[in-house]
């Protein structure tokens, strides 16, 4: 993977950025994602925001070996901290847990003034992502699920409208578990990660079951039921 070739993961990332965007990408380790948008038409400068030392270095030798310091700024930096209000029109978060990344959209919230698109690629917990789109007044407006390299990701695209709109033909819970818009096309990497999902819960189950009572783990059992019956339901 290079500034040229994405990952699959992350050109579908790239294939939902707006032509002409200016791009916010957080966490955005060797900058190959910005640098890739750029060359490909796709944006017209961007950020590419990094926490620790060694990604950071990485994305500025990056940039530079594009010759694209002008054109895509590498900022050191805590989620959105590395962007002001009204700076960006699209922000791509890739490659973090759904609840980290629910955590930095929470911190940052005031710096999204003026951004038209969120993308979105959690590795894990797509709901904790889909429940903050919700709350926020953000509308998911597509999605896709992808295998690479043996491992299932998810990508989700959000503008400013109306947030229960993608659920009115679906059950809200059963939406906001798997993705409104993936449970109605139903691939099959869709089907492959439920029917998995759902055999480990199995396995969690059991385990409850011989574990010491307590309200924490009613609690899990419980929540383990409901998922595993809405999954059912989604996979009949």
């Amino acid at each position: 993977m290079n500034e040229l070739k994405l990952s699959r993961r992350l050109e579908t990332v790239a294939s939902y950025i707006p032509k002409g965007a200016i791009l916010a990408d957080i966490g955005s380790d060797h900058a190959y994602l910005p640098c890739y948008s750029f060359f490909n038409g796709l944006i017209t400068k961007g950020i590419a925001g990094e926490i620790t030392d060694g990604p950071l270095q990485s994305a500025m030798e990056q940039v530079a070996k594009s010759e694209l310091r002008t054109k895509i700024d590498v900022r050191k930096g805590n989620g959105l901290e590395v962007i002001s209000p009204n700076e960006v029109t699209c922000i791509t978060i890739a490659g973090m847990g759904g609840s980290l990344i629910r955590t930095i959209l929470d911190e940052g919230i005031d710096k999204l003034v003026g951004v038209k698109r969120l993308i979105l690629q959690p590795n894990i917990g797509a709901h904790r992502v889909r429940e903050w789109l919700i709350d926020y007044d953000w509308e998911l407006i597509n999605e896709t699920i992808l295998e690479e390299d043996g491992k299932i990701y998810e990508v989700l695209v959000a503008e400013k409208g109306n947030p229960k709109k993608p659920y009115h033909d679906h059950d809200l819970e059963a939406g906001l578990l798997v993705g409104p818009f993936l449970m109605k096309e139903r691939n099959e990497v869709f089907v492959k990660k439920w029917t998995n999902e759902k055999e480990h819960w199995y396995k969690i189950l059991a385990k409850l079951e011989k574990a010491d009572v307590s309200v924490e783990n009613k609690l899990r059992k419980e929540e383990l039921l409901r998922n595993i019956e809405i999954v059912k339901g989604v996979l009949l």
